[in-house]
C-alpha cells in the first residue's frame, strides 16, 4: 500500500477501489483552502490554528470521504479512542501479566489498543516507542515500567499517561497506579527476621529495571531499620538460570540461612541450586520470592512469596484513565495497590548455631 507523503503523516485505510483514485493530504488541503503545513497543524491540534481554518479543514476531510488513521479520525470525532501500551518486551512475569491485563481492561472500556514493545530500557529506545505511538494518534498512553527519563519527558506530552509502575512518593502530578512494592518487600524481609534469621541476603533483578531497583533498595532499608548486617547483593536477570547461579555461590556459604529473591523465578532456580549442594529448604535455608506465580504454589516445597494483584492494578488504573479522558477527573493520582506475603513451605525458623 502506497503511503500518502503529506506533512498530515497519516494514510488512507484499506485499498482504494479499482478505478477510484485514493484522495490524499492534499486534496484535502486544496479543498479547504490551505497549505498542507496548516492541514498538519490542524491534525495535531496545534492551538495556534483559528477556529474557522480548523473547521475548514475538517469539513473538507468529512466531504471528501477521505479514510484517514487514528491519528486523523481524532480530529472529526474529538477522540481516537484508542490508548497506547508501552511495554517492555519481556517474557516475564511481571510485564506479560501488566500487557495482558491492561489489554483486556482497555478492551472492556470500549477503546482500542495500540502496542509498542521496547526490548531496551535506554533513553532512545523508549522516545522512539513514545514518539510511534503518539504518530498513531492514541488518546492517552499506558506505561508498564516508566524510567526516570519517561517519567521526566511524560510532563511534555499532550495526551495523559498512565504508570503501572513507579515509586510512591512522587507529588500528585501523574497517574500512578501501582502495586506498593516497598511494603512487600518489607513485610517479607520482616517475616524472616521474625523466624530468627540474623541477616536476609538477597538477588536482585537486573539494574536497570526501576522495579528491581525499588525492590533492592526496600530489602536494604528494612535491614537498616532492625539493625541488621546487609549483605551484598547477587546480581539477577529475573531467570530461573541466574537465581540458580546466585544460588550455587550462596550454597557456599555456611553463615547464609535466609534469601530474599526479587521475583519467584529466581527464587525457584535459587531452590534447586540448594538443594543440589545439599542444603535442604527451609531447613538450613528459608527463601522468599515476589510475584507469587501460579506455579509457586505448586512446587514440590510450596514457595513462600510476595503476591502482587497485577491484574487489579491494570484495570484499576485503565478505569481512573478512561475518567480522565472522559473529563470526569482531573489529571494526576497517585494510588498503591496493597500486596500481601503468602506463607508457604519455603520458610522456617532459623537453624540452631553449629558448634
Amino acid at each position: 500500500m502506497s503511503v500518502d507523503a503529506s506533512p498530515l503523516g497519516v494514510r488512507p485505510t484499506g485499498p482504494a477501489p479499482a478505478g477510484i483514485r485514493r484522495v490524499t493530504g492534499t486534496d484535502v488541503a486544496r479543498a479547504a483552502g490551505v497549505s498542507q503545513k496548516t492541514v498538519s497543524r490542524v491534525v495535531n491540534h496545534d492551538p495556534q490554528v483559528s477556529p474557522d481554518v480548523r473547521r475548514r479543514v475538517q469539513e473538507a476531510i468529512e466531504s471528501l470521504g477521505y479514510r484517514p488513521n487514528t491519528a486523523a479520525r481524532s480530529l472529526l470525532l474529538g477522540r481516537s479512542r484508542t490508548v497506547g501500551l508501552l511495554t517492555l518486551g519481556s517474557a516475564a512475569y511481571g510485564p506479560a501479566s501488566l500487557a495482558i491485563a491492561t489489554g483486556r481492561a482497555v478492551s472492556a472500556a470500549g477503546y482500542g489498543l495500540r502496542v509498542v514493545n521496547t526490548f531496551d530500557l535506554d533513553a532512545e529506545t523508549l522516545e522512539n516507542g513514545l514518539v510511534s505511538l503518539l504518530d498513531q494518534g492514541v488518546d492517552a498512553i499506558v506505561v508498564n515500567e516508566p524510567t526516570a527519563m519517561f517519567r521526566s519527558r511524560r510532563h511534555g506530552l499532550a495526551v495523559p499517561v498512565l504508570s503501572l509502575s513507579g515509586p510512591l512518593h512522587l507529588s500528585a502530578t501523574e497517574l500512578v497506579v501501582a502495586t506498593d512494592e516497598t511494603s512487600g518487600v518489607t513485610e517479607a524481609v520482616n517475616h524472616l527476621l521474625g523466624l530468627g534469621h540474623v541477616t536476609v541476603h538477597h538477588i536482585g533483578g537486573p539494574k536497570d529495571w526501576p522495579s528491581a531497583v525499588r525492590r533492592t533498595d526496600a530489602w536494604r532499608a528494612a535491614l537498616q531499620a532492625a539493625g541488621r548486617d546487609v549483605p551484598d547483593v547477587l546480581q539477577g536477570d529475573w531467570s530461573l538460570a541466574s537465581g540458580f547461579e546466585a544460588g550455587r555461590a550462596l550454597a557456599q556459604r555456611p553463615g547464609v540461612t535466609a534469601v530474599f529473591a526479587a521475583n519467584d523465578h529466581m527464587a525457584i532456580g535459587l531452590a534447586r541450586a540448594l538443594q543440589d549442594a545439599g542444603r535442604r529448604v527451609p531447613d538450613d535455608v528459608s527463601i522468599v520470592g515476589y510475584d507469587d506465580v501460579p506455579e509457586a504454589a505448586f512446587l514440590l516445597r510450596a514457595l513462600t512469596t510476595v503476591r502482587q494483584d497485577l491484574t487489579v492494578a491494570a484495570v484499576r488504573g485503565v478505569e481512573l484513565l478512561v475518567q480522565v479522558l472522559e473529563g470526569r477527573r482531573d489529571h494526576g493520582l497517585l494510588e498503591a495497590i496493597p500486596t500481601h506475603l503468602v506463607v508457604r513451605e519455603t520458610t522456617g525458623p532459623a537453624p540452631a548455631p553449629s558448634d
